[in-house]
């Protein structure tokens, strides 16, 4: 299950994020696990990182494992910044969107491609298969 928070006028296909969230987990074989996902501003976004990563800019997704029975935890999306990258990517802004979406949802289910190369490679080829799946 997804819940959807849509703090922008980015227009949210509420069925798509809840499909590509289903694939993933069930892939992951964490079916019945639940995530929240907010979409909000840059300046939303950069406070957030701000205040948990130490980091003074605005970035695309952040993920917050929760304790919480049931749920995995909290994917925030900045749409502005998507859309940036994936002009810069040359890629569709729903393409790149998806890859953030997946990209939050292994981190709240473990995988951290900052600890070392091999995460990033594994975090890297994840990504890829669920993005190949959604993209046939």
């Amino acid at each position: 299950m997804i819940e959807i928070n849509n703090l922008t006028s980015f227009v949210v296909d509420k069925k798509k994020f809840s499909t590509v969230a289903k694939k993933v987990l069930k892939g992951e074989n964490k079916e019945s696990e639940s995530i929240s996902l907010a979409f909000v501003s840059k300046e939303e976004i950069e406070k957030l990182n701000k205040t948990f990563r130490k980091k003074n800019n605005p970035t695309d997704v952040l993920s917050f494992e929760l304790n919480e029975r049931d749920c995995l935890g909290e994917i925030v999306i900045c749409p502005d910044i998507v859309k940036q990258n994936a002009k810069k990517y040359r890629v569709s802004t729903e393409q790149e969107m998806i890859k953030v979406f997946i990209h939050g949802i292994l981190h709240l289910l473990g995988y951290d491609h900052e600890k070392s190369k091999k995460d990033d490679l594994i975090m890297e080829k994840k990504q890829e298969k669920y993005l190949s799946k959604i993209f046939k």
